[in-house]
């Protein structure tokens, strides 16, 4: 499955190189010179942030893991589960280990779906630090708000889809 996304995704490059030497050589030498210093960038996250990820899930020990969000927590470990998504601080490099290396020490997969939902929706740091001084307040916490059952939602329908 891996493989198969892997190659979608250089298909996507291909065919955007493509367009973008239809409509110049400059464009497509700008885009691809812009694609190598963001990948540069990245690049270094990324491995910190798997590694990092390898050393947490080994840290952590299971039985302190499982009785809070494994996969008979139910309810109450979606629960903890989003309250811990909403808390984590960080861009994708920390929320997504930190949701890799729950699954390795035991998590129930819904329960990670339900924290990394509800990272990606309402993390609080990014809701004080960027969408208040950006939107008026009243419509972000209006997002937030109806935002709310979406983790819960996500892990449900994890569990009637089955397990990973």
């Amino acid at each position: 499955m891996t493989v198969a996304i892997d190659i979608l995704l250089w298909i996507a490059v291909g065919a955007l190189a493509l367009f973008a030497r239809m409509r110049g050589r400059v464009l497509l030498r700008d885009g691809a010179r812009e694609g190598l210093i963001e990948f540069a960038k990245l690049l270094p996250r990324i491995c910190i942030g798997v590694i990092g990820a390898g050393f947490v899930a080994e840290a952590l020990p299971n039985d302190a893991i499982v009785p809070w969000v494994g996969p008979d927590s139910g309810l109450i470990g979606t629960a903890i589960a989003t309250v811990g998504g909403a808390l984590t601080p960080g861009g994708p490099v920390i929320g997504f280990s930190i949701g890799a290396a729950m699954l390795k020490s035991g998590a129930g997969a819904p329960q990670v779906i339900a924290y990394s939902t509800a990272w990606a929706l309402y993390a609080l740091h990014r809701l004080v630090i960027f969408e208040v001084p950006m939107m008026p307040a009243r419509m972000v916490w209006l997002r937030a708000a109806v935002s709310l059952p979406l983790p819960f939602l996500a892990a449900a329908f994890a569990t009637l889809l089955g397990q990973p």
